[in-house]
């Protein structure tokens, strides 16, 4: 059975909860401390088996206690892990988050996540079993560049998640299905001289710039078109972007329009900043239909 083959990082979160974020050079102190599986590439794919959908997650930990942890909750998460590398030596990626102020900042530092990379016709199996590949850039851009070249000659579509947000080449935008950066990343990627209105219809049925309560855009050819987002709690943003893009996956393998795959993916996102940790409020699919 063909499934969604996410490729991209995996991370331990280390969070920070405080009222406010502090300035350069200035300390806070802070509300509470938690420890908790992350990585855009992790938290999609956490989202898909959460959904329903079956999902393998390619990337790399690394040898340490951080690894095996992650390790056992894609156990736990129905996460399949064939294609899971450890790297001996290296630690597991970590991304440092503080919530403050209905809002979250990240460092991530990458480690292992920088080993993600595919020699010879090591992308061949993987392919061959996808019916859709997420992408993000916490791994190395040349991977990416590299997946998604592979992926538009074999026909597979590719969702990129683009952040951290850089510049992209013309050739990788033209061999993504679908980019989903957010308003702030849309900017970075395209620059500021032009409104997001202009890059969306130059990217029609392509580019969805996720705008958070206000839900999200995309140009279907004749108009753009806004699927407003649910009303709802926020508990923590973190993780509300990579829900969204897995539902997003899951809705189009399951032969969704584009229109209503984008109003699944809101409701997912809307649903899962309910509760603390990018994967702590992922809903399950009992969870959309009931809240449906």
């Amino acid at each position: 059975m063909k499934q969604i083959s996410v490729i991209g990082s995996i991370s331990m979160d280390l969070v920070v909860e405080s009222k406010r974020r502090p300035g350069a050079g200035e300390t806070v102190i802070g509300d509470a401390f938690h420890t908790v599986p992350g990585g855009k590439g992790a938290n999609q794919a956490v989202a898909v088996a959460r959904l329903g959908s079956t999902v393998e997650m390619i990337g790399c930990v690394g040898s340490d206690a951080n690894g095996e942890a992650i390790r056992e909750n894609f156990q736990t998460q129905g996460v399949q892990t064939t294609h899971l590398q450890t790297i001996e030596g290296e630690r597991t990626g970590t991304a440092h988050i503080t919530l403050a102020e209905g809002d979250n900042s990240i460092v991530v530092v990458q480690s292992a996540n920088q080993h993600v990379q595919f020699a010879d016709d090591a992308l061949a199996p993987i392919l061959a079993d996808s019916e859709i590949i997420l992408l993000q850039l916490e791994i190395p851009i040349e991977t990416v560049e590299t997946v998604a070249r592979e992926a538009h000659a074999a026909g597979i579509p590719v969702v990129l998640n683009p952040a951290p947000a850089r510049s992209l080449s013309p050739e990788l935008i033209e061999h993504v299905t679908y980019l989903t950066p957010n308003e702030h990343e849309c900017g970075l990627i395209f620059g500021q001289d032009q409104p997001i209105e202009h890059w969306l219809m130059e990217y029609p049925n392509k580019l969805i710039v996720t705008e958070g309560s206000r839900g999200a855009r995309f140009y279907d050819g004749e108009s753009i078109v806004t699927i407003p987002a649910i009303e709802t709690t926020v508990v923590d943003t973190t993780g509300a972007g990579d829900t969204f893009n897995g539902a997003l996956a899951v809705a189009l393998t399951e032969g969704q329009p584009l229109v209503e795959a984008i109003r699944f993916a809101n409701r997912a996102a809307g649903l899962s900043i309910r509760a603390l940790g990018a994967q702590g409020g992922m809903p399950t699919r009992e969870q959309m239909e009931e809240d449906a």
